[in-house]
C-alpha cells in the first residue's frame, strides 16, 4: 500500500514525529514489561507471566522493524516492507515459534508435576497496566493513522490488539488462580499465550511475504 501524500510539509513533519514517537514508545514499553514480567514470573513460579514477558521481548524485534519503516517512509514515502523489515519479521516469527514450543512444554510439565505459583498478583498488576497501555497505543495509532491516511500505522494499531489479547489472557488466568488456588489455571493461561504466540509467528512470516500489512489476518480495515 502507498501512503496518500500529505498536503503540507508541516503536516508531513507532524505525522513522522508522532509515528516515530509511537514506535519508540512501543519498543521501550515492551522492554520494561518484558523485564518485569520475566523477573516476577520466575520469582513467583508463574508460567503464564514468564511467557508473557518472553513474548514482550519478541514484540521488541517487531517494533524495531516498524520504527525502521517509519524512518524509511520519512525519506521515501512508501509503506511496503524492505529487506531489513522482512528479515526482522522472519526473526520475529521464528522467535514466536520457539516461544510457543517452550511454553507448551513447560505448561505440560507443570500440569504433570502439579506445580503451583506462589502468587499471581504480579500477573494481575502487569496485565492491568498492559491493557491500559495497549488501549492508549491503539487509540493514538488509529487516530494519527486516520488523520494522515497512513495504512501502515492503522495496520500497526490493529497488530497492537494482539498484545492486548495476550494481556487479557494473563489477567484472566492470574485472577482465576488468586481466587481459586487452582494451579491448572496458570498453566492453561500459558497455553493460551502460546497459542496466540503461534498465531503471531505464522502471521509474521505471512507479513514478510507481503501477504499481510499486519498480523491481524485481514482485519486491518
Amino acid at each position: 500500500m502507498e501512503m496518500m501524500p500529505l498536503r503540507a510539509d508541516n503536516q508531513r513533519k507532524t505525522f513522522y514525529k508522532w509515528a516515530n514517537a509511537l514506535a519508540l514508545i512501543t519498543i521501550f514499553y515492551n522492554i520494561i514489561e518484558g523485564v518485569v514480567s520475566v523477573f516476577f514470573g520466575y520469582e513467583d513460579g508463574t508460567v503464564a507471566l514468564f511467557g508473557f514477558g518472553a513474548d514482550s521481548f519478541v514484540e521488541v524485534i517487531s517494533g524495531i522493524g516498524i520504527w525502521h519503516m517509519v524512518r524509511r517512509m520519512k525519506q521515501h514515502g512508501a509503506e511496503n516492507h524492505d529487506e531489513f523489515e522482512k528479515t526482522a519479521l522472519k526473526v520475529t516469527g521464528t522467535a514466536f515459534y520457539i516461544l510457543t514450543a517452550g511454553l507448551v512444554a513447560t505448561a505440560l510439565i507443570t500440569l504433570y508435576t502439579g506445580h503451583k505459583p506462589e502468587t499471581t498478583l504480579w500477573g494481575i498488576i502487569v496485565s492491568s497496566i498492559s491493557i491500559l497501555s495497549m488501549w492508549l497505543l491503539i487509540h493514538y495509532k488509529m487516530k494519527i493513522g486516520r488523520q494522515f491516511n497512513s495504512q501502515a500505522l492503522i495496520a500497526d494499531a490493529n497488530c497492537t490488539k494482539a498484545c492486548m489479547y495476550l494481556s487479557v489472557a494473563l489477567l484472566v488466568a492470574s485472577i482465576g488462580y488468586e481466587l481459586t488456588g487452582i494451579g491448572l489455571l496458570d498453566s492453561l493461561g500459558a497455553i493460551v499465550i502460546a497459542a496466540l504466540s503461534f498465531r503471531e509467528g505464522r502471521e509474521a512470516f505471512e507479513k514478510a511475504k507481503g501477504n499481510l500489512m499486519c498480523s491481524c489476518q485481514g482485519s486491518c480495515s
